[in-house]
């Protein structure tokens, strides 16, 4: 989210640019960098905690109230999509402010895919919107990397509660067991998911309400650990699913995608568990 018309007023030259590539999620694929557990956290915003983030430099994390920010996800209403040869621009409204994201077009290898994936996105619509914070030429936006319509009008109203919900939780400490894990990186930044249990708690206690199928997929990606994801394929074979099968697994991963337990990674075949 931020506001800018990167790359849509030219530019051109080789060599790096500044502020890392914007088609790049988590930064140059060579800077050898370890993701902490908050880069793959989910972190409901709203435009004004967007405003409030900061980046100290280039290959820093994103620091929001002290807390280093991975995956954020937000609602708003959709005010403008500006659709360019490389990228779509969206503008949401949140009643707070403006927020700019991007969706780099040609990242998926399958057109159709695409298209399915994007295709319900239209102006003046609410929509919940996932994806990474960045900035590029001194401009912060969100690299949107999955976005729906809201269906159902109280969502808007969860997420600001929920909003408050886990910024208290980091400040002030869990209401009751649900750890925080809250640990300091060599910079002195707080690694910190409001989502993520105490390593003594169950695993069943988080995600026992979730459809059978669901659970399996979110079961199996915790036990591989794999920071880069695990390839859909991969992921298909270990719950035991044939191709016949496949839209059921397609189903429950879009389900997953949706509520906020899963994010690709690498690209958009990969996926791993947003704890």
């Amino acid at each position: 989210m931020s506001q800018n018309d990167y790359y849509g007023g030219g530019g051109g030259g080789g060599g790096f640019l500044q502020g890392g590539s914007p088609y790049s999620q988590m930064g140059s694929p060579g800077s050898g960098q370890q993701r902490s557990e908050a880069a793959s956290s989910l972190r409901p915003i709203n435009s004004f905690q967007y405003r409030k983030a900061e980046q100290p430099h280039n290959d820093a994390p994103w620091v929001l109230d002290g807390f280093e920010v991975g995956l954020v996800t937000m609602v708003g209403h959709l005010v403008s999509m500006h659709l360019q040869t490389t990228n779509h621009v969206y503008t949401l409204e949140d009643g707070l402010g403006r927020v700019e994201a991007r969706h780099w077009v040609g990242s998926s290898t399958n057109a159709e895919q695409e298209m399915e994936k994007w295709g319900d996105i239209k102006e003046g619509i609410y929509v919940r919107l996932t994806g990474f914070l960045k900035s590029f030429g001194g401009k912060k936006y969100i690299n949107a990397t999955y976005m729906r319509p809201v269906t159902d009008f109280s969502e808007i109203d969860f997420h600001f509660l929920e909003c408050i919900t886990v910024t208290l939780t980091l400040e002030r400490g869990p209401h009751y067991n649900f750890g925080t894990g809250q640990q300091q990186n060599a910079t002195g930044v707080k690694s910190s998911s409001a989502y993520q249990l105490d390593n003594s708690m169950d695993i069943r206690d988080e995600y026992s309400h979730l459809p059978p199928l669901e659970q399996q997929i979110i079961r199996y990606l915790i036990s591989q650990d794999q920071k880069d994801g695990v390839h859909v394929a991969n992921i298909a074979r270990a719950i035991g699913k044939s191709d016949e099968d496949a839209d059921k697994l397609s189903t429950a991963m879009d389900s997953l995608m949706d509520n906020g337990h899963l994010f690709n990674t690498i690209d958009d075949c990969h996926f791993a568990v947003s704890r």
